[in-house]
């Protein structure tokens, strides 16, 4: 802070009832020479300052005065509420003042009063600032609905360190602290004050608040709508005088400034006890201003954004934004009446930061900043780092401390003990708001974590996470990226539901969206009046697909937001894991763009060389902070090295993206085509079912049968088989046990583990109904889940299936070519060579005593899975006794077995 050196004049001393000043030659020769200089609207505000003075005095021994003071007031508010201006300009509050200092005098006799109470009795003070602050006749005429809000809403609350203080605000009447003159106006100058009534003061703590000058402690306080201001410090009570537009001041003769001082701020009909916010050191320190400057502040979330804490023996709470193209910016709420222009906010050097460290607001609180854009208009905005939100369509941010108590310290420290390629992997993906209507995140950590785990599944895919604006949606136009949806809970109750299915043994990932952001005019996009988080170069910002706005991949302070983002639902929501969506989008410059739109990289390439550095930083950083996550990238294209090492360089040049995993689009796409043909063609499409194997180990892959595919018009994945409704469903059943074989890991998206025929809405959700046992069907539905439920428990249990899911040598082709059989054969082998043998037959025939060649050296196979199985809703074409290898060389292997291929399933078999 930099302190005045001297008070600035312009109108007489303001003078305590009980102490009388005695003015000096000198003295009245300087007020003579400065009242020359002042304008004519300061002459009238000094005149009306001397009447108010003198009435004061005269209400001290005439009882008659306060009675005539007393309906003067009334008369006053008769006549402000006619004659309220809609606009706080410093002309147009001069100009009432000579039309209405009579008034003036009987509010000012009136807010003694009250101030007075509010010395003797904690209650009254207590109740803060008035809930009808219309009559105040400083409130703008947008601000009205203020009126609606309680008067408790914005206690000044009391902290305990200064208990001394406040004991001595509550004297009996019979010991009132003493009175201090106060001696010289030190009212600001017309500059800072039109930059604070404007928002656009960068450092209003050098002009608020107290200062030590030349002659003692300048106090200025800027309370927009108060009829006095009264400092308060131990035994010292001093009224500031009233410089008009909401500015009191006053010169005290004191020596130092008095630690712990108060304000007793008199509104119309209650009075507000308060720390001055304007007394306290910044609560940012120099080191996170650093790494914030840098890009390179990996905790963003501990120093922007609503921090509660005790600062300086205070408690309250720090607000911090990043905001370095904003004028001004102020802070707006439910303690303020959602007016700012009290609460300026100081910029901390060049890193853009602004904050503010306000004394008595806690937890609950609503906020939002309000800024001055360059071109001098106000934009109000949300936290880009608020923790919590409110509901949408409600847009405000809310104050938030967690107070959950973790109790998955076991899940935590085991997490990490194989590495997720190498450990088994099948992900159940829930839309949360959808997946049982109406429930909410405590309620659903009462029956989601039960229902996963009986099915087998050893992760949950979590989504829509962050706060976003449609509910309707997958929530991927994200508005607040530090905060869990607020329509099912607070963000303790998301930790309470991913601490209950870490509990149950169940690992959490969640769908994370870096891309782009939307372009609500609240949240993210030009929040200070200038592209910020977005691209300044409009066909880098646009996104030609979602009309939303990509992100500068290229400011360091952007990237330091997402990276930070990344971090932090792994660290403080115990997320095991991101899936990162739309990873293509961001690394290709001309992604859905026609030449001319999009301008190559330095290299002349079509590579977005930013978002890769961010990719690369964002998987180094959370794979070191956080040992045991995975990130998992939706990536559609042939990126080379999506999953490899970020230090290890490709043929491209390019390092690794750092990526663990990687949906395989491809073999999605390919395979539920060729799923969709009659099996008549499908000999046809054969190679569609083979060719993942071509590149299955050039990445570390996931299987998705994700929302993407089963939503929209593409059809539930049943729905999406040929053949009446028993083959549909056998074909179902066969192509999930050919997905869960087939090297890579699951993933499902609910209602398909029990054969849904109807696409996913937002409103319903899954049709639970169908496993209802009055439904008649339900038995077709049932048996498909327990299908799902079996392959699970024999996936967990068989470590072929899932420990080399990235090593070639664990995978061997026993038959890929018999395309009119629509056979596919091959064999799985674990870390010791132990083999698993997945056999499909995708024609609605079955095969009798088809030959398979086999290794030699397993002395029996047995059947583990057979998804015609009868329990399944299958036509029960099973081998029930074990399969026993003969002599005869087939497929170039010198022993193979005869086997009854089911119609339309697939057969596990292990050794027996």
């Amino acid at each position: 802070m930099t302190p005045r050196t001297t008070p600035s004049s312009g109108s007489d001393p303001k003078l305590t009832a009980e102490t009388p000043a005695v003015e000096t030659t000198e003295e009245k020769a300087e007020k003579t020479s400065v009242a020359k200089k002042a304008s004519a609207a300061k002459k009238a505000t000094t005149k009306a300052a001397e009447k108010a003075a003198e009435a004061v005095k005269k209400g001290t021994t005439k009882k008659a005065a306060t009675k005539t003071a007393a309906q003067k007031t009334t008369a006053a508010k008769k006549t402000a509420a006619k004659k309220a201006p809609a606009k706080k300009t410093a002309a147009k509050k001069t100009a009432a003042k000579k039309t209405t200092a009579e008034k003036a005098t009987a509010k000012k006799a009136a807010a003694k009063k009250a101030v007075a109470k509010g010395t003797a009795d904690k209650s009254t003070a207590a109740k803060g600032a008035p809930a009808s602050k219309a009559a105040a006749k400083k409130i703008p005429a947008q601000k009205a609905t203020a009126k609606k809000i309680p008067a408790q809403k914005a206690p000044a609350r009391k902290p305990a360190a200064d208990k001394g203080a406040a004991e001595q605000v509550a004297a009996p009447r019979s010991a009132p602290p003493a009175k201090a003159p106060v001696a010289v106006s030190a009212a600001l100058d017309a500059y800072d004050r039109d930059r604070l009534l404007s928002g656009t003061h960068h450092d209003p703590h050098s002009v608020l608040g107290a200062h030590p000058v030349p002659g003692g402690v300048a106090f200025r306080a800027f309370r927009p709508y108060a009829l006095a201001v009264t400092v308060v410090a131990g035994t010292l009570r001093a009224e500031l005088h009233d410089d008009g537009d909401g500015f009191f001041s006053g010169l005290l003769p004191l020596r130092d400034v008095p630690e712990g001082y108060r304000l007793l701020v008199a509104y119309e009909g209650s009075v507000q006890d308060t720390e001055d916010a304007y007394r306290f050191l910044p609560a940012l320190g120099e080191l996170d201003l650093h790494l914030i400057g840098e890009g390179r502040h990996e905790q963003l979330w501990r120093a922007l954004g609503a921090e509660p804490m005790t600062h300086q023996g205070v408690t309250g709470t720090r607000f911090t934004v990043w905001a370095p193209n904003a004028r001004g910016v102020s802070l707006a709420g439910t303690f303020n009446y959602w007016d700012g222009t009290g609460f300026p906010m100081r910029s901390l050097g060049g890193a853009g930061v602004w904050e503010l460290f306000v004394p008595g607001i806690g937890e609950g609180e609503l906020y939002k900043f309000e800024i001055t854009r360059p071109d001098g208009s106000k934009t109000l905005r949300a936290d880009p780092l608020a923790r919590r939100t409110q509901s949408p369509p409600d847009t405000s941010s809310i104050v938030h401390a967690s107070h959950h108590e973790w109790g998955d310290a076991e899940w935590l420290a085991r997490r990490g003990e194989i590495p997720t390629h190498e450990a088994p992997f099948s992900v159940y993906e829930v839309h949360l708001p959808s997946w049982r209507p109406g429930l909410t995140y405590r309620q659903l950590a009462e029956q989601l974590p039960a229902y996963v785990r009986d099915l087998g599944f050893t992760h949950v895919e979590l989504m829509p996470v962050a706060e976003h604006p449609f509910g309707g949606s997958w929530g991927y136009q994200v508005t607040g990226f530090y905060a869990p949806t607020a329509r099912l809970g607070t963000p303790d109750d998301f930790k309470y539901l991913v601490d209950s299915l870490h509990q149950a043994g169940i690992g959490v990932l969640m769908d994370w969206v870096p891309a782009h952001f939307p372009r609500d005019d609240w949240a993210l996009a030009e929040f200070d009046g200038r592209p910020l988080y977005e691209h300044e170069d409009p066909l880098r910002s646009a996104h030609p697909d979602w009309g939303t706005l990509e992100f500068d991949f290229g400011r360091p302070e952007v990237r330091n937001f997402l990276v930070a983002n990344a971090v932090y639902w792994c660290e403080e929501f115990h997320i095991d894991g991101l899936r990162v969506d739309a990873v293509a989008s961001m690394l290709y410059l001309d992604y859905s763009r026609e030449p001319g739109q999009w301008v190559p990289n330095e290299h002349g390439g079509r590579e977005n060389l930013d978002a890769v550095a961010f990719l690369q930083e964002m998987n180094a950083t959370v794979y070191r902070r956080v040992p045991g996550v995975v990130t998992i990238a939706e990536e559609s294209t042939a990126w080379d090295g999506v999953t490899r090492p970020t230090h290890v360089a490709g043929p491209g040049g390019f390092g690794g993206l750092g990526f663990g995993l990687k949906w395989n689009m491809g073999w999605m796409h390919d395979s539920l085509e060729y799923m969709a043909k009659e099996p008549i063609h499908r000999k046809y499409h054969h190679n569609e079912m083979t060719f993942s194997m071509v590149y299955a180990y050039s990445e570390n892959y996931v299987l998705p049968i994700s929302h993407d595919e089963v939503v929209h018009g593409k059809r539930s994945l049943v729905s999406k088989m040929p053949g009446d409704w028993w083959q549909q469903r056998a074909n179902h059943r066969a192509y999930l046990g050919f997905m869960w074989a087939h090297p890579g890991k699951q993933l499902l998206f609910m209602g398909q583990e029990f054969a849904q025929g109807a696409e996913w809405s937002e409103a319903h959700g899954p049709d639970w109904w169908l496993l209802d046992p009055a439904y008649g069907a339900e038995s077709d539905h049932r048996g498909v889940r327990d299908l799902v439920r079996d392959l699970n428990t024999v996936y967990r249990h068989t470590p072929a299936l899932w420990q080399r899911d990235t090593d070639a040598s664990g995978f061997q082709w026993v038959v890929g070519d018999a395309a009119d059989d629509n056979v596919f054969a091959f064999l799985r082998f674990d870390a010791e060579g132990a083999p698993l043998l997945a056999v499909s037959n995708l024609s609605p025939v079955v095969r009798h005593e088809y030959r398979l060649g086999v290794p030699e050296d397993v002395p029996a196979w047995h059947e583990t899975v057979n998804t015609d199985a009868a329990k399944y809703g299958g036509s029960n074409v099973t081998n029930p006794d074990p399969v026993k290898p003969e002599g005869q060389p087939w497929h170039g292997r010198p022993a193979s077995i005869r086997l009854t291929l089911p119609p339309l399933a697939t057969v596990w078999l292990r050794p027996a």
